[in-house]
């Protein structure tokens, strides 16, 4: 006899207890001149703000290189409490949660090698997470934009629910929409 599968459900939210961790969207390194910001609103299907929603980020060191250093999560060695950054390194991993109004930021440096940061988003209602990227103008030329499969594979006007929007020259503006008009354009890996 065969069974179908259990589906997946939600759990929670638990998302604003247990994930954020001290100086999770402070991914550069301290006082770095190159730091950019990016930042935005998750958005639901009636375009009112998520408060309760995480977003994840992932990219390579401006070098290009994709290991990463450990030290996001870095613990107190007596207590076991998670103490966050050491605000030297830069490890390429941003987590931070939205706001009462929605609002997310990470300052990060400029990913090397790639026009995009990676991105996770977590939020009540999903039975799992979206995941998507944030494609920084200033690094997408026309020939970065005809090289990437992904934007490529896309009409003009959903590529444009991926590409952040520079409000100064080293602030971004990425909204995440989870439904409806304009909704972000999400990836799916199997």
């Amino acid at each position: 006899m065969s069974h179908a599968p259990t589906p997946s459900q939600t759990v929670g939210p638990f998302y604003g207890y247990a994930l954020p961790f001290p100086g999770g969207s402070e991914v550069a390194p301290a006082g770095h001149p190159d730091t950019v910001t990016v930042h935005g609103y998750v958005l639901d299907g009636l375009g009112s703000p998520v408060p309760d929603a995480i977003v994840e980020t992932w990219q390579p060191a401006p070098d290009g290189s994709r290991t990463g250093l450990p030290g996001s999560l870095r613990r107190d060695p007596s207590s076991g409490k998670v103490i966050g950054r050491d605000g030297v390194d830069f490890t390429g991993f941003g987590r931070t949660p939205t706001d009462a109004a929605g609002r997310w930021f990470v300052r990060t440096l400029p990913p090397g090698g790639v026009p995009y940061l990676c991105a996770a988003v977590f939020a009540r209602g999903l039975v799992h997470h979206l995941y998507t990227r944030v494609y920084l103008p200033d690094l997408l030329d026309e020939g970065a934009e005809a090289a990437d499969p992904l934007l490529q594979s896309l009409d003009a006007e959903r590529r444009a629910t991926l590409i952040a929007t520079r409000t100064d020259p080293r602030t971004y503006r990425f909204d995440i929409r989870l439904q409806g008009d304009d909704e972000t354009v999400f990836l799916e890996f199997s």
